[in-house]
């Protein structure tokens, strides 16, 4: 029995349909190489999306949360994960000031236990198996440790399968220590990913690439494996890929630039460097590549940041993009998304409380696919 609190009858009787598709949750280890699966592309059809709501350390990200919030709902169903009632009412406190509704029909909250508000890396990973959606439960100890050892994270490591209880979706342990900020799929054949990352002895020792390539293909149905490989500048996750490059289609990929008046934009600067290396190693992997300009630098709290606009989200219907305060880069931005995202509409939201310690709103957020009929 799972130690997670179950979801009331009302929410639990929401998730019938996909519990009688998909089945009931249990855990098990990874199916057999015989089996085929997919990952769906971000901008394929949602189910929903997850969030942990930040707790008393992280408060002060609460803004950009109930505004992120308020987008999503919006659109599509969001799932909001409070560790407390305290919690729950910070958290709908925060929705109602930036004009939005905390017990809107499309928000659903679970009490569930958790330690921080980063859910892109610490919640499930979503893979068609035989056609039907199943989660996989990948290692999670908080980025190798980079933050320090007093940074917790075994309730983090157990949240998917606290979503496959709330969900009905069966979920599978993979015995590898790996982020979802770190990985992108185009939805057909192939991953992109840092091998700093997943290579790091911190979350996988004496881990070698082959043997990391054999996985990749093996968990995630994919027939192309595209590393790139370093570390930017002060980035302790070692280098998650939503930060550096991004699909857009299929075919295309988004690697970031740094011009203009950025950090970055210096000679020899590292971030350069890997960006550059980035771009090279994707294109030679087959891919097209438009390079994401990052043009200046904003200060916060004593310390610049350049405004690397890469950390979005792609929902049903909208994209949203981590904004830096900054009224004329922000513009440009939602412009470029525009172009990257036909039809959809584009938000840039300040999120410089989140970007000093690490990420954005790809980072904080968690999407599950919708299950699909023609799988």
């Amino acid at each position: 029995m799972s130690r997670y609190r179950k979801t009331p009858i009302r929410l639990r009787l929401a998730w019938v349909l996909v519990g009688c598709l998909l089945g009931s949750p249990q855990v098990t280890e990874i199916a057999s190489a015989e089996t085929v699966r997919r990952v769906p592309a971000e901008w394929e059809p949602q189910a929903g999306v997850w969030l942990q709501w930040p707790g008393p350390w992280e408060r002060s990200y609460e803004t950009a949360f109930a505004r992120i919030s308020s987008v999503i709902v919006g659109y599509q169903p969001l799932h909001i994960l409070y560790g407390s009632p305290a919690i729950q009412s910070a958290a709908k406190n925060a929705i109602r000031q930036v004009g939005a509704n905390p017990d809107d029909l499309n928000i659903h909250w679970h009490a569930v236990s958790y330690n921080s508000g980063w859910m892109r890396d610490n919640g499930p990973v979503y893979v068609f198996e035989n056609s039907r959606l199943k989660i996989q439960n990948w290692g999670f100890n908080a980025w190798g440790g980079a933050f320090g050892t007093a940074i917790p994270f075994h309730q983090d490591n157990e949240v998917p399968i606290a979503v496959a209880d709330l969900t009905g979706l069966e979920a599978r342990t993979v015995d590898i220590v790996h982020e979802r900020g770190n990985l992108e799929f185009n939805g057909l054949d192939t991953v992109l990913l840092n091998w700093s990352v997943i290579g790091d002895p911190r979350r996988n020792e004496n881990y070698t690439r082959t043997q990391a390539e054999i996985d990749l293909k093996r968990y995630f149905g994919v027939s192309k494996v595209v590393f790139i490989e370093g570390v930017p500048e002060g980035d302790l996750t070692n280098g998650h890929i939503d930060g550096i490059a991004r699909f857009i289609s299929p075919t295309t990929v988004v690697v970031a630039d740094c011009t203009g008046s950025s950090g970055c934009s210096t000679l020899g600067h590292e971030d350069q460097v890997v960006f550059d290396s980035a771009a090279r190693a994707i294109a030679a992997a087959g891919f097209d590549v438009i390079r994401e300009p990052i043009e200046a630098s904003v200060e916060h709290h004593g310390t610049r940041y350049d405004t690397n606009y890469l950390n979005w989200l792609v929902g049903n219907g909208y994209v949203i993009t981590t904004g830096f305060g900054n009224p004329k880069t922000d513009s440009a931005a939602k412009a470029r998304l525009e172009r990257y995202f036909p039809g959809r509409d584009v938000y840039v939201i300040e999120m410089l409380e989140s970007w000093a310690a690490g990420g954005g709103v790809h980072c904080h957020t968690n999407d599950m696919p919708a299950p699909s009929i023609n799988e």
